[in-house]
């Protein structure tokens, strides 16, 4: 439990937690951090202290790496002076991705909790008043320290690296499919159930502006074209391939020409599960894709791989350092083959 002495952050960025009515019906982001803190129930009877920093007021899906980097900046000023954790509010659109990016930024013995709203506060039944109370009890309690970056939602806690985004409209939308939720909060209290594996980045890495990271989907006929425009105009590309890492024969030459001057990783766009390294064999399988010079995502979502290809490109990574932080990120093991029976 927080002590009395114990001392939160809380970083506002914007997104639906912090949204009020427009005059033309709609909402958008106008409500300040102190405002998010002020109208949390039983907030003041934790004994937490609470200091606040309105660091954006912008939709989730504005966000830039840029803000990004800042915002770590900013937590990392914050906990050097001594908070026992930071909260981040911010719209859902990227929860997902700005967790794992604080997650490869921050190597720090404070709890970061990232957390938001699906319903906003004009509506009955609004979430993020139980969701900021859940995460600020989350960063302030000593059990969580040393997790690195979280996602707090509906009494769930999850890893950076795990947790999704999993529906448009449900208080309930995140979800780790891989490995499930690290704890839950249980009367208040946050209760550790499983520990994972973190891999954050060296420290002093620079997010350049000028590192552009592609994403492809494959989907079913397509021809391919797109991806011969994509020369020249990435530094590097994450392919969310079909089932355990699988693409069109149509994909097989542009991937191979782009593999061949930018690093290309393999993915899978199902959303859990990880790309396999030796069960198929035909032409644009995984081993096809791997055996040319594609990296293994592994166990990896397709938007947290770009995050991570992102992060290796800025720190001027070569390609077997790329393919060695996939392996421990994804849980695999670069060039492991394991036929089947």
């Amino acid at each position: 439990m927080p002590t009395s002495q114990s001392t939160v952050a809380v970083v506002g960025l914007g997104g639906t937690i912090a949204m009020t009515a427009t005059p033309d019906g709609g909402v958008a982001p106008a409500l300040s951090a102190e405002q998010l803190v002020a109208a949390v129930p039983g907030l003041a009877d934790t004994g937490i202290t609470i200091e606040v920093a309105d660091f954006r007021r912008v939709p989730g899906a504005s966000l830039t790496f840029a803000d990004l980097t800042a915002l770590a900046d900013t937590i990392r000023r914050l906990c050097a002076k001594g908070v026992d954790g930071v909260v981040v509010t911010q719209g859902t659109d990227t929860i997902e991705e700005t967790a794992y990016f604080l997650d490869l930024r921050l190597d720090l013995p404070q709890p970061v909790v990232v957390t938001g709203a699906m319903r906003n506060p004009t509506l009955a039944g609004a979430d993020g008043p139980a969701n900021l109370l859940a995460a600020v009890r989350t960063a302030a309690s000593p059990t969580t320290r040393n997790l690195g970056c979280v996602v707090v939602f509906a009494d769930e806690i999850h890893a950076a690296h795990r947790v999704r985004k999993t529906h448009t409209t449900t208080c309930a939308t995140f979800a780790s499919p891989d490995g499930g939720p690290l704890g839950h909060l249980v009367e208040g209290t946050p209760r550790i159930l499983n520990h994972t594996t973190r891999h954050p980045m060296p420290a002093g890495i620079d997010t350049r502006g000028d590192v552009r990271v592609g994403l492809v989907t494959a989907t079913l006929g397509d021809d391919g074209h797109h991806l011969s425009t994509l020369d020249g105009h990435v530094d590097g590309l994450v392919v969310a391939a079909f089932g355990a890492g699988h693409v069109p024969a149509t994909w097989i030459d542009p991937l191979d020409k782009l593999a061949r001057r930018v690093p290309v990783v393999l993915a899978s766009r199902t959303g859990s599960g990880p790309v396999l390294t030796a069960t198929y064999g035909f032409p644009g399988s995984e081993r096809d894709l791997l055996d040319r010079g594609l990296v293994n995502a592994g166990f990896l979502h397709p938007l947290k791989a770009r995050i991570l290809l992102h992060a290796l490109l800025s720190a001027d990574a070569d390609h077997d350092t790329i393919t060695a932080a996939f392996a421990d990120a994804g849980h695999t093991t670069p060039g492991d083959r394991h036929p089947q029976p």
